[in-house]
């Protein structure tokens, strides 16, 4: 059977991350990949798995509904809960909540339970990389190059609820994402209460990242970077901007043991 991810392809980094899904799927021996872009219903129709890169958030989300593919994504991610994975832009795409959010310049698709601080480091000028342990790439395994370029963070993980984030539709300057139920038993499997996080950046990091300049993240626990709820994966970095396929080749593993999962509770 070959599996196939789609990388949503209405703006940014969309190209690396396609060959970032390349090169870790020559990792794998036992499973057949098909990687496309998707800009259509149809094309998003057909996968498995779907990335949303780096980017624009407002510019996807506003490409995204005139395209009609803006519901057809929430669907995708929290009604039929397939694995989504989202960088930076991405990332901001998939929270249920917001802030520095003008109301009606931002819709989100949502499925984490997460409030994003958009652009929470700055001017594009500000980047900046660093090496940060990632332990669910093993405990064996070497520093990872984070790039953050006016990246989000998790500044607030909500609690679970059915419908609506209402409390965060209250706040100023904060958009929330619209309810929807996950479809089936196979969508219900998917779909977890809480938040995991997978990956924190350490204070005195996050404090010098202002300067632009390489950083060595090894003490304190700081700014969430990346997070995981179910089939939902975020990543405030960009993964795809450094030529390491190990996060690429970690989600197409989530990706498989999901379809697998699906097709044993639809047997």
């Amino acid at each position: 059977m070959t599996l196939t991810v789609g990388v949503l392809a209405l703006q940014g980094a969309f190209i690396e991350h396609i060959q970032l899904l390349e090169r870790a799927s020559k990792q794998d021996s036992t499973s057949q990949w098909e990687f496309i872009e998707v800009r259509t219903p149809q094309e998003l129709a057909r996968c498995d798995g779907l990335v949303l890169p780096g980017g624009e958030s407002t510019t996807m989300s506003l490409v995204a509904a005139r395209s009609n593919l803006l519901e057809p994504l929430r669907d995708f991610v929290k009604v039929h809960r397939k694995p989504a994975w989202g960088t930076c832009a991405g990332l901001i795409l998939l929270a249920e909540s917001a802030n520095r959010t003008k109301k009606g310049g931002q819709e989100l698709i949502g499925g984490l339970d997460v409030r994003v601080n958009r652009n929470h480091f700055g001017r594009q000028a500000e980047s900046f990389q660093a090496q940060l342990d990632l332990p669910f790439l093993g405990e064996k395994a070497e520093p990872f190059p984070v790039v953050f370029i006016r990246a989000p963070i998790v500044e607030c993980i909500l609690p679970h609820q059915e419908g609506i984030q209402a409390g965060e539709d209250e706040r100023d300057d904060t958009v929330v994402a619209p309810s929807r139920q996950a479809k089936d038993a196979a969508a219900e499997a998917a779909t977890a209460e809480h938040v995991e996080v997978l990956a924190t950046l350490s204070g005195p990091a996050s404090r010098i990242a202002t300067q632009g300049r390489d950083i060595n993240p090894d003490e304190e626990t700081g700014d969430v970077v990346a997070v995981r709820q179910g089939n939902v994966f975020g990543t405030s970095f960009h993964p795809e901007l450094t030529g390491d396929a190990r996060i690429h080749a970690w989600w197409l593993q989530q990706v498989q043991a999901a379809v697998d999962q699906r097709n044993k509770l639809q047997l």
